[in-house]
């Protein structure tokens, strides 16, 4: 490994954290030959496979899991040193590396753009994914800090609650449901319902839900993109579990409803998240003070009440 370049080192890191060559590419802005190449040198240097090839994912070798072990700590203390220059000039500038699951992407630009204001000279890194997806680029140091609704239940990680979480079931103005009172979630659960895939924050509290009142859901489509639900629900495929933050836009313009379920809204949590053995850089450190701080004042109040009716507009 005498001979091992920085550079295979974050290939192979990144296509061992996505088993994909495919997916590192596209982080990496380089094209699936270039990685498979920098992985075939890297394994050269090592004398080893660090990857076993059946199909098109990727497992690692046991030489490979103990190459990114080491891959890792080395890439980590090349970023702390990077990080150490940076902040020689205090907040004046630097790089802010933050994350974000994909239902808070509807406000958290905007606590961004709060702290940017007083802190004009910095940039920032920002990546929007699901809930496994910031654990594990925690967990390899490629990012401070992340924002999520489902603490981490492995340790090693430090979760700060900031804000409350929502969670409601919306559908089309439309649907049968819409307008009624008190719905049992024993109805709801009887309709295709529009979810999350496995892995994110909202199918997480979906699953809690329901498992919390015994009750087998219906799950007619797993969608990786709030996006998409909202306009599968709009145009009546089902009803959509979704974060209350995510609907902000559907409901002012009509699109969408909330359905007036029992035991609804379903409340958690937003946290802020980071590894216990990573070293935050200053403006990190700064960044999470003030989502602690201004978080949810940022955040502002949602519409979760479900539309009664007669009060349509």
């Amino acid at each position: 490994m005498r001979n091992a370049t920085l550079r295979q080192l974050r290939v192979f890191e990144s296509a061992a954290r996505h088993l994909s060559l495919t997916r590192a590419a596209e982080e990496l802005h380089l094209t699936p030959p270039a990685v498979s190449i920098q992985v075939k040198q890297l394994e050269g240097h090592a004398g080893a496979a660090l990857f076993e090839r059946g199909g098109r994912r990727l497992k690692l070798t046991q030489e490979g899991e103990e190459v990114l072990l080491h891959a890792r700590e080395i890439l980590g203390h090349i970023r702390g040193a990077e990080e150490a220059i940076a902040e020689l000039d205090s907040l004046a500038r630097g790089l802010l590396d933050i994350a974000v699951i994909n239902a808070g992407d509807h406000f958290f630009p905007w606590i961004v753009a709060a702290f940017r204001r007083l802190h004009p000279g910095i940039r920032v890194r920002l990546t929007v994914q699901n809930r496994d997806e910031l654990l594990s680029r925690l967990a390899a140091h490629t990012t401070d800090l992340a924002v999520i609704s489902q603490p981490p239940s492995e340790a090693g990680y430090t979760a700060t609650a900031f804000a409350p979480h929502p969670h409601v079931i919306a559908a089309a103005p439309s649907h049968p449901l819409a307008g009624k009172r008190r719905i049992p979630l024993s109805r709801v659960a009887g309709e295709p319902i529009l979810t999350r895939e496995p892995g994110s924050s909202t199918r997480l509290a979906m699953e809690q839900a329901f498992a919390e009142a015994g009750i087998v859901p219906r799950i007619e489509m797993e969608i990786a993109a709030n996006e998409t639900i909202k306009q599968a629900a709009a145009a009546g495929l089902g009803v959509g579990f979704l974060s209350a933050h995510a609907l902000r836009q559907e409901l002012a313009l009509g699109s969408l409803v909330i359905l007036d379920v029992e035991g609804f809204p379903v409340m958690r949590q937003w946290y802020v998240v980071h590894r216990q053995d990573r070293r935050l850089p200053r403006i990190a450190q700064a960044f999470e003070r003030f989502v602690i701080e201004h978080g949810e004042r940022l955040i502002g109040p949602d519409a979760v009440k479900p539309r009664r009716k007669g009060r349509a507009r």
